[in-house]
């Protein structure tokens, strides 16, 4: 049976006039007590914010809407290993007055990225993957280059794939809702295109490079990437509503995508099916699933604390050049002059982040349903607040 599909109008659209409007009354909804706060089986083990700190988020979270002009938001905070605090605010369905849940499913954009690196080092911890064979060992369907490529340099974005062109030539087009049924047909959007440099030289951020890992990942399981996330990631941190975006499905509590126009209108954000790039742009999920995640991992769950050291390890050039990026994770002390994980993501109609400071065992998720607004600002005032941090979140 067919997946039902739903087709949107395109004209539909908010008004920016209308927009503080809308937020008065997100405003009014949570001055009375009615910001959603789900409680989770992990809320029951943890200690709460205080009242004063919930009320700075819920200032912070509020000011970020109406500054953004963003529909809706979800946040969670981990503190000491624990999910302590989460919260919806706004809207997840503009038309139906739908309010955002801590429970409500976004797009992950590029935070898909640190969950693919995870079930990678998974493989290698387990002795079923060599970081540095090259990637046809266990991805025949990549075709071989000038110069070898290692999933390590995958991982780090020094492998010399492309990402998207500027122009969007070669890419698949804005608002497509093409379907890609596997990974090798995934491979197809770029695999024959030359590399852009000698890999290992130049750190070249690339989405398509997480394509070729999806493929790894298959090769040394003998399981679709799906699956295999599922039960090694998802099933063991307690995701239990995170899955691929499929376009097609009907997917309860996933939030509609917003967009606003140079004229600063609202509107439905263009059509996408990401699946021909699941691995590094294509996993909808909670911020409630997300902060199980980060908690998964400060807890070894998913890794050995010496395997999540790795993870965390700024990758270097070959003429030793830190890059700042890691195996799926951006990495810096940069802000609170304290060392943070950190990813972002961005695609139509959603804006994600997520940051762990290891050495406090704390971490934020924020996921908006609105494009090309700064959703990891939010995420680190966010951190400051709860954990009383000195400096500019910027």
């Amino acid at each position: 049976m067919k997946s039902t599909r739903f087709v949107y109008p395109r004209k539909a659209t908010w008004s920016v006039r209308y927009v503080p409007l809308l937020l008065g009354v997100f405003a009014v909804v949570a001055a009375v007590g009615v910001v959603t706060v789900v409680p989770s089986p992990l809320r029951a083990q943890a200690r709460s914010l205080s009242p004063e700190k919930r009320a700075q988020i819920e200032k912070s979270a509020s000011s970020f809407m109406a500054t953004n002009s963003v529909p809706g938001i979800s946040v969670a905070v981990v503190q000491d290993g624990e999910l302590v605090w989460s919260g919806g605010f706004g809207m997840a369905d503009l038309e139906n007055f739908v309010p955002a849940t801590p429970a409500t499913l976004f797009r992950l954009g590029s935070v898909s990225k640190p969950i693919t690196s995870t079930a990678i080092l998974q493989l290698y911890e387990r002795g079923k993957l060599d970081l540095d064979a090259e990637v046809q060992k266990y991805c025949p369907a990549f075709p071989k280059k000038e110069w070898p490529i290692t999933t390590r340099e995958l991982l780090g974005h020094l492998g010399g794939i492309r990402h998207y062109n500027p122009d969007g030539k070669g890419d698949i087009p804005e608002d497509s809702a093409r379907h890609f049924a596997t990974m090798e047909e995934s491979l197809q959007v770029f695999a024959n295109d030359p590399l852009i440099a000698k890999p290992g030289t130049q750190y070249h951020y690339s989405t398509y490079g997480y394509t070729i890992l999806g493929c790894v990942l298959e090769g040394a399981s003998s399981e679709k990437y799906v699956n295999f996330v599922k039960e090694n990631v998802f099933d063991p941190a307690g995701m239990e509503e995170t899955q691929a975006d499929n376009f097609f499905s009907v997917i309860p509590h996933r939030t509609r995508w917003y967009h606003k126009d140079k004229a600063g209108v609202v509107q439905n954000a263009g059509v996408l099916d990401s699946s021909y790039k699941i691995p590094g742009g294509g996993l909808l999920s909670s911020a409630d699933d997300m902060a199980r995640f980060e908690i998964a991992l400060l807890s070894n769950k998913l890794v050995k604390p010496s395997t999540r050291d790795l993870l965390w390890t700024s990758q270097k050039t070959t003429d030793s050049a830190e890059t700042g990026y890691a195996l799926g994770w951006a990495v810096t002390r940069k802000y609170f002059d304290l060392f943070t994980v950190a990813h972002s993501g961005g695609q139509q109609g959603t804006s994600a982040f997520i940051m762990l400071i290891p050495e406090r065992r704390a971490g934020t998720v924020v996921l908006a349903n609105m494009d090309n607004v700064d959703a990891g600002l939010l995420g680190r005032q966010v951190l400051k607040i709860v954990l009383d941090l000195t400096g500019k979140p910027e």
